[in-house]
């Protein structure tokens, strides 16, 4: 494995860690559903990218970044519905951290032809 930075390797990586802080968080207040839902699109953002390190290609390595900010923004969404739902913790840190992660791989996906 390569040891030199990588932002979006870093960033994903420590907001995976968030979540599974923030989700055993939801489990304890039992708001399963939720916890689940944000444990698998939250954590699968780093999977993806990590994978992409070993692309093929740069298709291939284009293809997993953009299928991590698919999962990106699936977990917008559920930190969103944490938001706005009254009975539901919501961590604006989190948040912005998934706004960094959305331009950074966009930034990513749009530069790689």
């Amino acid at each position: 494995m390569n040891d030199k930075p990588n932002l979006i390797v870093d960033l994903t990586f420590n907001f995976s860690l968030k979540i599974i802080e923030f989700t055993e968080l939801l489990e304890s207040k039992k708001k399963f559903n939720m916890a689940n839902q944000l444990f698998r699109s939250g954590t699968s953002i780093g999977a993806n990218v990590r994978e992409a390190q070993g692309a093929q290609s740069k298709i291939d390595f284009r293809h997993k970044c953009k299928i991590a900010y698919k999962e990106a923004e699936e977990t917008e969404y559920w930190l969103l519905l944490c938001k706005h739902a009254e009975s539901y913790q919501f961590e604006e840190a989190m948040y912005n951290d998934i706004q960094s992660i959305l331009k950074v791989l966009g930034k990513i996906i749009s530069s790689t032809h």
